[in-house]
């Protein structure tokens, strides 16, 4: 579904303040998307259904959506380029979707709202991506995350982006782990990685050894309205100040809850100094 949308300006001016990049090993261009030596396949403007469980996706290059309807999809090599409501989509009572070593973005004029999205409460690995030009690059309750470079969002009006999005816990006995991925949300609002409790209290969530930088804060760290978040652990993550002097516009951190059980802050640090980065 193609949504047509004029771009206005972004709010705020967020690359020209800050800190001069500084990423070390964390994964950009080169250690993300479709690996060098690929050739994709011709590219097609059918989206596609994928609707037999174990389906492969190899070396695609999409103009279009891919809608996961069965279990145990893989998606690799691939780029996905679209407009509208998203790229990937998991559908409800579906799971095991991966997605790997891929590139998937908007055309830079539509809105992309998600690059991937999980509709329901699937497990999904995403790895080793390159996703940009989306009003939210990523969002989903459980699964992992990892060794993603997502970057360089496109604000429309009435955007609130987000570059990795959960909006409540994950399924009792599962997690939401976000691991090594540079996340960088160029816009001043809303995060670069967000735990809301839009539909359910933040629990059992791994935020560890990630680049992050931008968004009115760099990290949403589950408070919120429906109760106390628990085992949320935040760990050895680098916060830069590339986009803003804070991170965030107005700071590295929002929303953390000291006192939720197994709730751990741990080794966060800010790149170039070493120095921690605290959580009140």
């Amino acid at each position: 579904m193609s949504v047509s949308s004029t771009t206005t300006a972004r709010p705020g001016a967020g690359g020209t303040v800050g800190a001069p990049r500084s990423r070390g090993s964390f994964p950009d261009a080169g250690t993300t998307g479709v690996p060098a030596g690929v050739t994709l396949k011709a590219a097609t403007t059918t989206s596609l259904r994928i609707r037999k469980a174990g389906t492969v996706i190899d070396r695609a290059d999409i103009r279009g959506e891919i809608s996961v309807e069965a279990n145990d999809v893989t998606i690799k090599n691939s780029r996905v380029v679209n407009a509208g409501n998203w790229g990937i989509v998991q559908r409800p009572e579906v799971k095991g979707l991966v997605v790997k070593d891929s590139e998937i973005r908007g055309n830079g004029k539509e809105r992309l709202q998600y690059a991937i999205l999980n509709l329901g409460s699937g497990d999904i690995s995403i790895l080793r991506n390159d996703i940009s030009q989306v009003s939210d690059a990523l969002s989903t309750n459980v699964g992992l995350i990892e060794g993603n470079y997502l970057h360089d969002p496109v604000y429309f009006d009435g955007d609130h982006t987000d570059m990795i999005q959960s909006n409540s816990g994950p399924p009792a006995g599962q997690r939401l782990v976000i691991r090594r991925n540079t996340v960088v949300n160029t816009l001043e609002q809303t995060a670069a990685i967000a735990l809301f409790q839009d539909f359910g209290v933040q629990h059992d969530a791994t935020i560890e050894h990630n680049l992050l930088a931008g968004g009115g804060y760099a990290l949403y760290a589950g408070s919120g309205m429906k109760g106390t978040s628990y085992n949320i652990r935040v760990i050895g993550n680098v916060f830069s100040r590339e986009v803003f002097p804070k991170s965030g516009q107005y700071g590295a951190v929002a929303y953390w809850d000291k006192a939720g059980n197994g709730n751990v802050w741990q080794d966060n640090v800010w790149a170039g100094t070493g120095r921690a980065v605290t959580a009140d």
